[in-house]
């Protein structure tokens, strides 16, 4: 391995701010690593190679680099949020490829903060799916490559996961963070509403998506997040006892969870017990009509995304998602049944502090042209592995993947944490005892690989 394509980004920032590396000698190891790897794993749609070297050197050069969280370290973000003289497809090929006039907030503060955007990654089209293949490429996850990095944010996941970058942008409007972070191992958080500046597509999927970190520590999550939220989320020195509902149950009627993943969930319950929480089974009330709420809201936001493009161009799986939207967009923009489920889940979450559930019911499906094969096909594919991560989109609270436990393959397995509105800290602090008492591999093999 080399010196600094691996090391985390508290690392890498560190040794900038001290002068022991430059941010042109870590970004010009991590392009090196990004070319001998990337076309097994597919992560990046577009590698900005010479102008992330100019970028390197600028940070460099400027005046308050001792200031910098995240002075010279790379990042990659995710192909639906503009990167200043890049375009942003989406993933699709209906989409202008037309340079962005000007950075999003998000991206704009990780370069005030000293990092290095060296591409843009790869989604499914208009980040529909969560799996990520399409006309501009197909993300695998790096611990084993015959299946999908999962999606949307599937591309940095599956950067971060090989190594190509420590840290990387994504976002979540129905488990999109969450999916791919699970799959490959990584740590990520979709905060609360309003916590990050969102600006996603056209209307956020009625503010249901969240842009987020991921990374392959608690510390390096903490430190990404506080540079996105432009507030601070410091390491708590003292931690204070949680009650903590672990839950097994999908929440939508007829999926089943596989055995790892409801492993998973009982571990991680008896290791947050020895750490002192309160921990308790207890099923959130989920209502038999979540399945219905979230087919509407996830299709009504990719109807609202499609307008203005040429039908022609997109796939059929996204046609025929948007088709079925459009019938529910004026009853999804009242927000009445995301109140409705808000006031019912809660006095769950006054009883208790956080819901402990499997991260997904099932590994990820196999690395194939999902993007050319049906609507239904693919809608059944992306229910069965992941059910438990709509209803915190729907609700606008923090939720969490955080890498626990193994498959028989050997591959990450992972839990979900989710917390009431301002508790993101809480979820943190949780993920981080998880982190000490069970430490994850941080990266998958074939990013040791020459």
């Amino acid at each position: 391995m080399s010196s600094w394509a691996g090391r985390t980004a508290a690392e890498i920032a560190a040794a900038v701010r001290a002068k022991e590396v430059t941010p042109r000698e870590v970004l010009a190891e991590h392009l090196a690593r990004i070319e001998r790897l990337d076309g097994r794993v597919g992560a990046f749609r577009t590698v900005r190679a010479e102008a992330a070297l100019a970028e390197a050197d600028a940070v460099g050069s400027r005046a308050g680099l001792a200031e910098l969280p995240l002075a010279g370290v790379p990042v990659a973000v995710k192909d639906n949020l503009a990167v200043h003289g890049e375009s942003h497809r989406n993933g699709s090929a209906a989409t202008p490829d037309t340079p962005a006039a000007e950075d999003h907030v998000t991206v704009a503060r990780l370069r005030a903060a000293g990092a290095v955007v060296v591409g843009l990654t790869n989604v499914p089209e208009l980040c529909v799916f969560g799996t990520t293949e399409g006309v501009h490429g197909t993300a695998r996850n790096p611990w084993d490559t015959s299946r999908t990095a999962g999606g949307s944010s599937g591309g940095s996941a599956a950067a971060v996961a090989a190594g190509l970058v420590p840290l990387a942008l994504g976002n979540d409007g129905m488990g999109s963070l969450r999916i791919p972070a699970a799959n490959c191992g990584l740590v990520t958080l979709k905060p609360g509403h309003g916590v990050v500046p969102a600006g996603i597509g056209n209307g956020d999927w009625f503010g249901m998506s969240e842009n987020g970190p991921l990374a392959t520590t608690v510390e390096d999550l903490r430190l990404m997040l506080s540079v996105l939220a432009d507030t601070g989320f410091a390491r708590r020195e003292e931690r204070t006892p949680l009650r903590i509902a672990a839950a097994v149950r999908s929440p939508l009627a007829g999926v089943s969870v596989s055995k790892p993943y409801t492993t998973a969930v009982r571990e991680a319950a008896g290791v947050l017990t020895k750490a002192g929480h309160r921990v308790r089974r207890a099923e959130p009330p989920y209502p038999l009509s979540l399945g219905v709420t979230s087919l509407q809201h996830w299709t009504a936001g990719t109807a609202v995304d499609a307008q203005g493009l040429d039908p022609a161009r997109l796939a059929r799986r996204t046609r025929v998602h948007a088709s079925v939207g459009r019938r529910f967009v004026h009853g999804v923009r009242t927000g009445d049944r995301r109140e409705r489920l808000r006031d019912r889940l809660t006095p769950f979450f006054t009883e208790h502090d956080v819901l402990l559930t499997p991260a997904l019911a099932r590994r990820s499906p196999k690395a194939a042209p999902w993007h050319e094969r049906g609507w239904l096909r693919n809608l059944l594919a992306n229910t069965a592995c992941s059910p438990f991560t709509p209803p915190w989109n729907l609700t606008g609270w923090p939720a969490m993947s955080v890498p626990f436990g193994a498959l028989p393959s050997g591959a990450p397995c992972a839990v979900q944490l989710v917390g009431r509105p301002g508790t993101e800290e809480d979820l943190l602090a949780l993920a981080e005892e998880l982190e000490q008492l069970r430490p994850w591999r941080r990266r998958a093999p074939l990013a040791d690989q020459d």
